[in-house]
């Protein structure tokens, strides 16, 4: 089946941006230029507060480039119980309505991690019986409120050095909460990072798939972060995170899973470059999306 169901865009994440201030991160225009210059129609939000938060603003200058809004993401602990739901209620309630003002039905919920931007463990990797069904009841209360309050899908990223990160964990996730209002943001790239088979993965839960951010690994790199033992942003800053062709898992592999879906899908290039030289981002991004375009995913502008 072909591709043409799908719609290519990108992230801020793909310059380098993991925060909403940080004085290692390109300006919010200078992302939306150079995203809009790469070829790209279609980006997502990025963490909440990097660019405008007034609606009005936000499509002037998303307009202004002929850009378009796919979704946005919010970080959660829903294991940690009641109160973190509460807060990730409140959370996604203010980027809803963000994100529905410009059109975007799509909100990517990631999970808290247990390391930290040094690689320390800030929490214990595993979690009790207790805590994985707060996680799971709290995604399915999370994502049920969402819909009947905003008509938006939320849908959840599994993430490397979080609970939910290695196969297991997700399948283990995913048997756990309700099909009919939890779907997930495949990662490809933090799924191969755990040792994962994206492919699998989607043959095994095809109606699971909601949405989809598209990365790569380098082997050679994760070769020493198992032997090394460290952490997701130290590795980061290694390059475990690579653009295609050049990792895994296999793109055209992959792709023809996800056309095979012939469903509706977002496939948002997040390439994680935290933190990166501002000039490195652009061309990245340029020859990926070229590549890509190449393989039958768009819309990429010339």
């Amino acid at each position: 089946m072909a591709l043409d169901r799908v719609r290519l865009g990108t992230a801020p994440d793909s310059w380098g941006v993991w925060f909403p201030d940080d004085p290692n991160q390109v300006p919010w225009h200078r992302f939306l230029d150079e995203a809009a210059a790469a070829g790209y129609e279609w980006i997502e939000l990025g963490p909440y507060g990097y660019l405008p938060t007034d609606a009005a603003q936000l499509r002037d200058e998303l307009d202004r480039r002929g850009l378009k809004l796919s979704g946005g993401a919010v970080f959660a602990a829903l294991h940690r119980g009641a109160d973190a739901l509460k807060q990730a209620i409140e959370d996604c309630r203010t980027e809803a309505r963000l994100l529905t003002a410009l059109g975007a039905r799509h909100l990517v919920l990631l999970p808290e991690g247990y390391t930290d931007l040094d690689g320390a463990l800030t929490q214990p990797r595993d979690l009790t019986s207790e805590q994985w069904s707060d996680l799971c009841s709290g995604m399915d209360v999370l994502a049920r409120t969402l819909q009947q309050e905003f008509d938006v899908e939320l849908v959840f990223h599994p993430h490397a050095d979080s609970h939910v990160d290695t196969q297991d964990r997700v399948e283990r996730f995913l048997e756990q909460t309700d099909p009919e209002q939890v779907r997930l943001c495949l990662d490809t790239g933090h799924i191969a990072y755990c040792g994962g088979d994206n492919v699998a993965i989607i043959r095994r839960f095809p109606e699971r798939i909601g949405y989809v951010h598209l990365k790569q690994v380098d082997p050679a790199v994760m070769d020493r972060v198992r032997a090394e033992g460290l952490g997701f942003a130290p590795a980061v800053r290694l390059g475990a995170m690579v653009e295609p062709p050049t990792g895994v898992p296999d793109m055209p592999s992959l792709l023809d899973a996800l056309a095979d879906l012939d469903a509706d899908l977002f496939a948002i290039v997040e390439q994680d470059l935290y933190p990166c030289d501002p000039d490195t981002p652009a061309p990245i991004a340029t020859r990926t999306a070229r590549y890509l375009g190449a393989c039958g995913i768009g819309p990429v502008r010339a």
